[in-house]
């Protein structure tokens, strides 16, 4: 059995679905799950049209929702779904028009709204599956994948979603194609959750470890994982195989093609993770694996993280006192602020967030046993590899190569995956162009392709 999740970008019309057909009958053999993302940039519009709702302008929000339905019918005419996708719609209208009537956007009410475009494009995928004459059968993911309460970012029930998915899946599949839409759950009580934003790529990865899967596919639009981000180099190589300990890497740093959360599960199970290109299937991708073969190039890829802060904290009257770190942390923790990057002294700690949401109310509590000072426009440059560990020149390398931009700050993780240097905004192409420049001017072709 294989799981393969198809992006927004690969469902976003009836061309799209009907290239993704003939992906999946190419791999009919091996059983596939198919998980798809909602159609273009439905989530986004269906966000707007609540945010609207809430904001007093509910005309404007039912307008918008007319045409988003129109969408949607105009992409499954002649499947006979119509009735189907009129009731989500109906259903939709009223959740929008009690939202406008509230006024206020609850968590909950996010991941109600939100849900209906994975609800939407699984219907429309699996009944386009059929119309082209595959076998296909429509499970709301809702129904076999069971979260915590912790809504916009539920946290999977692994023990009773794998019960479910184990009991429903496996038997289905002997019919033919299953089709569910990712990043969408449900509670223990049957209230729609969201896995977070990109959580269909988390979703395939559960419903791989979940059915023991031989391997599970992310199909994006671009080749895989890549050198440097392609927006800021796209003269990148493609990766061939790298480890999951670098892929999660990469994801957190800002590697888009890869949500963070997605190889936990695949590596529970050990299953390997591939990713690749809905519009050029041919390309052999970047297969994510526990141990990749051996590479002569020390790092693997560069990541970059934009729209970054940088928090620095000194208190002499810390001098020689326990607890200092402990009450910094219990201020993020308070503010339900995640920390990127660290650097610390006995009396001095320089962090990075890419939230600042609560940085006002973080900066008045630490105020009160520190002093602080804050940079912003800034980024995060990361060499991310498992030969940085082996390969005592790296720090220098990188150096050398950012001889001409100043550094703001240097971190290497305790796995010594990564070294991560944090930059200007300004100066971040310059940043990742010098550093690719350094470290893959002669490519491994074991490791790297053109």
């Amino acid at each position: 059995m294989i799981v393969m999740k198809f992006g927004g970008t690969s469902v976003e019309s009836t061309e799209a679905i009907t290239r993704v057909a003939g992906i999946v009958r190419d791999r009919l053999s091996q059983k596939p799950v198919v998980v798809v993302s909602a159609m273009g940039k439905t989530t986004n519009k269906l966000l707007a049209i609540a945010a609207a709702a809430v904001g007093g302008e509910r005309d404007r929000a039912l307008k918008d929702l007319v045409a988003l339905r129109a969408f949607h019918l105009s992409e499954s005419a002649g499947l006979g779904i119509e009735a189907e996708i009129e009731c989500h719609f109906l259903e939709l209208v009223e959740l929008i028009k009690g939202l406008a009537v509230m006024g206020e956007l609850t968590p909950r009410a996010t991941d109600a709204v939100s849900a209906y475009g994975e609800r939407l494009s699984s219907i429309i995928v699996a009944a386009r599956f059929r119309a082209l004459g595959l076998a296909a059968t429509q499970v709301d993911s809702r129904t076999v994948l069971v979260t915590d309460k912790r809504h916009t970012q539920a946290a999977p029930l692994f023990e009773q979603t794998n019960q479910k998915l184990r009991n429903v899946i496996p038997p289905l599949l002997l019919q033919g194609v299953v089709v569910m839409g990712g990043f969408i759950a449900s509670t223990e009580d049957g209230v729609t959750t969201t896995l977070g934003r990109g959580g269909s790529d988390y979703t395939a990865s559960i419903v791989g470890a979940g059915i023991d899967a031989d391997e599970i596919q992310i199909w994006t639009d671009v080749d895989g994982m890549l050198t440097a981000d392609p927006t800021i180099l796209p003269s990148g190589y493609r990766v061939k195989v790298c480890s999951f300990a670098e892929a999660a890497e990469l994801a957190y740093f800002g590697a888009k093609v890869l949500h963070p959360a997605t190889v936990l599960p695949a590596i529970e199970k050990n299953i390997p993770v591939r990713i690749l290109n809905s519009k050029r299937p041919q390309v052999e991708g970047t297969l994510i694996v526990h141990e990749p073969p051996a590479s002569t190039c020390p790092i693997r890829s560069i990541a970059c993280k934009r729209n970054i802060t940088l928090v620095n904290i000194v208190s002499t009257r810390m001098l020689m006192a326990h607890g200092f770190l402990r009450r910094i942390f219990e201020v993020f923790d308070r503010f339900e602020t995640p920390v990127d990057m660290l650097a610390t002294s006995e009396v001095s700690v320089s962090l990075t967030i890419d939230n600042t949401t609560a940085l006002t109310a973080i900066r008045e509590q630490l105020e009160q046993f520190a002093d602080v000072s804050i940079e912003d426009h800034l980024a995060i440059v990361c060499l991310v590899g498992e030969n940085i560990r082996r390969s005592p020149d790296v720090a220098a390398r990188a150096f050398m190569a950012l001889k001409e931009i100043p550094t703001h700050m240097l971190s290497q993780g305790a796995s010594q995956l990564n070294l991560s240097l944090v930059v200007g905004a300004a100066d971040l192409a310059r940043a990742v162009e010098s550093l690719h420049r350094e470290f893959f001017s002669n490519p491994d072709p074991m490791a790297f392709a053109s």
